[in-house]
């Protein structure tokens, strides 16, 4: 991958205020790079609404995926007669209702028709549920967990955060799984280098503090070969891990230190304020997907911009190509 095409992902080397007067030039940048790489084809779970079709109709128009819709059809029909949705030379397979459309879209990702999941209108639980189910789901070895993508226009870098959407209070052996789901997404967004900093209150170990002790610990075991392909240090507080200033005030030694571009946070709660925070005080664009299952799950809220959801597609299709490209070198 040439250095242009990494810029392209979503990499940046820019000056920190270098995107104010063009907000969200990353996602821009990875949306045109997707555009060059074949439409990933997308099982759409119960895009019953005006906001998932949507979503799934404008991704397909800018060539970033392939959608199978899955629900009910006269449903469908109605939502895209209904918002002028046009709907031409998409599959539609039909199934009765929400659990039986995640079930369905599930299948077809079984049978290699789909090599990514979207969520539509159906609660998520509904469809993690068919995704989990130890039979009949889309289950690895790995955890499964969430990733913020970010396009915060006042930071130089995309920043991943995780996990704010999944994992409620992750133990050290699920964190380890959270925190190489995140550097492989980070490979496959082209970061030329994937600098991971687990976050906590403090930037010194404190056993009274746990989310420190397992910050330690974790990047003891990327140390030793157990997380790999990335740079770690923790633990951090959040301004040492993303502010240059702060570092060199508080005269932390770290490759990390200021240049975070993984955020791992100790649990669902703080995970969740900090997206919350960045998306409405520092007005980030927020993409998210959902790793560790056989493919990339989009997850999709009706409170997401336009620009997020393509996004979101954006990146499961980079996750898609990565991991095609992954399986040509194990067969090669």
């Amino acid at each position: 991958m040439t250095a242009k095409n990494r810029r392209a992902a979503g990499a940046s080397s820019a000056a920190p205020d270098s995107d104010k007067t063009r907000p969200h030039e990353k996602y821009q940048r990875l949306l045109d790079f997707c555009k060059t790489l074949p439409a990933t084809p997308t099982a759409v779970a119960h895009p019953c609404d005006q906001t998932s079709l949507e979503a799934a109709v404008d991704a397909a128009r800018l060539g970033l995926i392939a959608p199978i819709l899955v629900g009910p059809r006269s449903r469908i029909e109605t939502v895209a007669r209904q918002n002028k949705i046009d709907l031409s030379g998409l599959p539609i397979v039909d199934a009765p209702f929400s659990h039986a459309a995640a079930e369905k879209a599930v299948e077809l990702v079984r049978e290699g028709k789909a090599e990514a999941l979207m969520k539509g209108s159906l609660h998520t639980d509904e469809l993690m549920g068919a995704v989990v189910k130890r039979d009949t789901g889309l289950r690895t070895a790995r955890r499964l967990s969430h990733c913020f993508v970010m396009d915060v226009p006042t930071y130089p870098e995309t920043l991943i955060l995780t996990d704010a959407a999944v994992n409620i209070a992750p133990t050290l052996a699920e964190k380890v799984d959270i925190v190489q789901n995140a550097i492989d997404l980070a490979h496959a967004l082209r970061f030329k280098e994937v600098r991971v900093a687990i976050l906590s209150a403090m930037e010194t170990v404190n056993p009274k503090v746990p989310s420190t002790v397992e910050a330690a610990a974790l990047c003891k075991m990327a140390d030793r070969g157990q997380i790999t392909g990335a740079i770690l240090d923790g633990p951090l507080a959040l301004d040492n891990a993303i502010s240059l200033e702060s570092v060199q005030i508080k005269k932390i030694d770290s490759p990390v230190a200021g240049r975070a571009n993984v955020l791992v946070v100790p649990n669902l709660e703080a995970g969740n304020m900090l997206a919350k925070s960045l998306s409405f005080l520092a007005r980030a664009a927020v993409a998210g997907i959902v790793l560790g299952a056989r493919v990339p799950i989009i997850l999709t809220s009706r409170a997401d911009s336009v620009m997020s959801r393509l996004a979101s597609c954006g990146v499961a299709v980079l996750v898609a190509a990565a991991r095609r490209e992954a399986a040509t070198k194990t067969v090669a």
